[in-house]
């Protein structure tokens, strides 16, 4: 790696580390780039090396698709120390936050997505909902970056939910309308389906609220040479309806439907446990929280995969299927909340991004503001 920092976040971690030689990265990621490094008399619990630090800096003009609620990933952790097992130690340095980096692989490198993952493992995700549900929103006294309206008053499930499906009209699905409306509107996507969207998960049952992660996939689980599970990107954190982080948990880890069941059958007892109410009605409304999450794939996916396409100096026929693939699956599974009567088949979804690639598509586009 070359010592001459080319970036913020580079050159912090120059800085911290005092050698450039030994900062890697930067790391994979769409939010962020990050770099790790060893400090010096810093050592690794169980191994005896050096203990490494991640320093990491949001990339800019991304597209955020999900809402954020606190200010400050490295603030709600060091909230969370002692709260929650398994989770990155934070240390200061300077007026920076560092976040320690988990040597391991994650779930997903262990356990591709649809695959059973190992009843050790399986378990102690349940503990961390467990231990989820034990933090009320009192609890949390960090600052927030959400406005005073995205924060329900505790157990009004439904306007919680409602803040969500609101974030992605008014500030995902309407800004770039005028990028993204033609291809929409030809996929039978446009500002109606939130209406749709809205009396399709009405009639949500109160349920007490508490911390999320909101975003438990496979690729935020790392696995330690002792199987221990530590749960990393803490960013999409919110105070809200426990059974939504279920619903996101089950619909981002594509669980065989045998674990999924089992993993919803540990999940109510496990959060029953610690407090009462925190599944009510869960039967009738997981199905409408994981309708809602199909609902937010088809505005990630199909802007996502124009992105992808956009930023080629030529439209790529493989590429092309892949993407058209990708998002008619989603607008099958979101068929129903969104009202549609008839989903696009493969080639009219193909034609419709080969239309907007030709409107839109320039080399080296990847993101939007």
């Amino acid at each position: 790696m070359s010592p001459e920092p080319a970036s913020l976040a580079l050159r912090r971690a120059v800085e911290v580390s005092g050698n450039a030689n030994v900062v890697e990265g930067p790391l994979q990621g769409y939010h962020h780039e990050t770099y790790v490094f060893p400090l010096a008399g810093a050592v690794e619990a169980g191994t005896g090396g050096p203990a490494r630090w991640k320093c990491r800096e949001p990339r800019s003009n991304l597209f955020w698709f999900d809402r954020r609620c606190f200010a400050s990933e490295e603030q709600l952790l060091w909230a969370l120390q002692g709260q929650i097992t398994g989770i990155p130690g934070i240390i200061r340095a300077g007026d920076l936050g560092l976040q320690r980096f988990i040597e391991g692989e994650t779930l997903g490198a262990r356990h591709r997505s649809g695959s059973e993952i190992s009843p050790v493992l399986f378990e102690q995700i349940v503990d961390l909902f467990r231990q989820l549900v034990r933090i009320r929103p009192g609890d949390i006294t960090i600052d927030r970056r959400c406005d005073p309206r995205d924060r329900p008053v505790d157990g009004d499930t439904s306007g919680f939910l409602e803040r969500l499906i609101w974030f992605t009209e008014d500030r995902v699905y309407a800004p770039n309308r005028e990028v993204f409306g033609d291809l929409l509107d030809s996929l039978g996507v446009d500002g109606d389906s939130f209406k749709r969207l809205r009396k399709h998960v009405s009639g949500l049952s109160e349920r007490p609220f508490c911390l999320l992660h909101a975003d438990l996939h496979r690729e935020n689980f790392i696995v330690d040479r002792d199987d221990r599970l530590w749960t990393i990107d803490w960013e999409l954190a919110m105070v809200g309806d426990p059974l939504y982080d279920l619903a996101t948990h089950l619909y981002l880890m594509r669980y065989p439907k045998a674990q999924e069941r089992r993993m919803i059958e540990r999940w109510c007892g496990a959060v029953e446990g610690v407090a009462r109410g925190s599944s009510a009605g869960w039967r009738d409304d997981l199905p409408k929280l994981l309708d809602c999450k199909w609902v937010q794939s088809v505005f990630t996916d199909v802007m996502r995969e124009s992105l992808s396409l956009g930023a080629a100096p030529y439209l790529d026929e493989k590429r092309l299927a892949r993407a058209g693939g990708k998002v008619r699956r989603v607008l099958s599974a979101a068929a129903e909340p969104l009202g549609l009567e008839r989903v696009p088949n493969l080639r009219h979804v193909m034609d419709s991004l080969v239309r907007w690639f030709r409107e839109h598509g320039e080399p080296g586009t990847e993101r939007v503001s």
